[in-house]
């Protein structure tokens, strides 16, 4: 496919992959990105999101996955020294699209969003999972290959468009698909964090099948995500490939 991926400093990795379906290519620009950061920082950080703030987002996530939940508890364990926040097993997700807070939007506006999304996302499709990378604030498994995962963002966004709704998170041009397993909660040197990190580089990357997107209502608790399912839309359409 020809991508609509730019460089750009307000992603990371910065720079995308030069071939988004290549494992290599994929997996070498998330590590390249993360090795190359001198600090990490508190991800939890960010101004507008307080423990009453709540806000939509389309969302992959993977309660069933028995599979990704033990890799991310092996790799959780490993790096445990170094105080960093686990994502809890049932919290394990990739981010697709922010939608915008609950003040912003009606209820109504969520519904709309959800019929249209069922009628232009793809048919279901496969990643995997790969042990391990990070970026400034995490610590995550890199997810190859791209193309189907690009192809739903841009969807979600044609719904939002379709329903009526501002699009407020980032273009499908700042799009880098993750699966974070642990929060950074201060800054910090990165290089002793990436040394850990390295040492898992060579386990087994985790198959996943995405046969559904979920909107979510996300909120804050502490130092973790939680949320609530308001629409989960099956992926029902014809399938390309990567």
């Amino acid at each position: 496919m020809t991508t609509q991926l730019v460089a750009d400093g307000r992603a990371f990795p910065p720079v995308p992959p030069v071939d988004v379906d290549d494992i290599g290519s994929v997996l070498s620009a998330d590590w390249h990105a993360f090795r190359s950061i001198d600090r990490m920082c508190n991800h939890w950080d960010r101004p507008g999101w307080g423990t009453h703030d709540r806000t939509y987002y389309w969302m992959l996530t993977f309660p069933a996955a028995t599979d990704l939940i033990a890799e991310a508890r092996a790799c959780q364990q490993h790096l445990a020294h170094h105080g960093l926040d686990p994502v809890p097993e049932d919290g394990l997700h990739i981010t697709m699209n922010r939608i915008g807070s609950l003040q912003d939007i009606p209820r109504v506006g969520v519904d709309e969003l959800a019929r249209q999304a069922a009628a232009l996302v793809g048919g279901p499709f496969e990643v995997q999972a790969h042990p391990m990378a990070g970026s400034r604030g995490a610590i995550r498994f890199t997810v190859t290959p791209w193309s189907s995962l690009v192809r739903l963002h841009v969807a979600l966004g044609q719904a939002a468009h379709a329903a009526g709704i501002p699009v407020r998170g980032r273009p499908t041009g700042l799009f880098r698909p993750h699966l974070g397993i642990l929060y950074c909660p201060a800054d910090r040197p990165a290089a002793p964090v990436i040394r850990s990190v390295a040492a898992l580089r060579q386990r087994q990357p985790i198959p996943l099948k995405v046969e559904s997107v979920e909107l979510v209502e996300l909120r804050r608790e502490r130092r973790t995500y939680r949320w609530n399912v308001i629409h989960t839309v099956p992926l029902r359409g014809t399938s390309h490939g990567p």
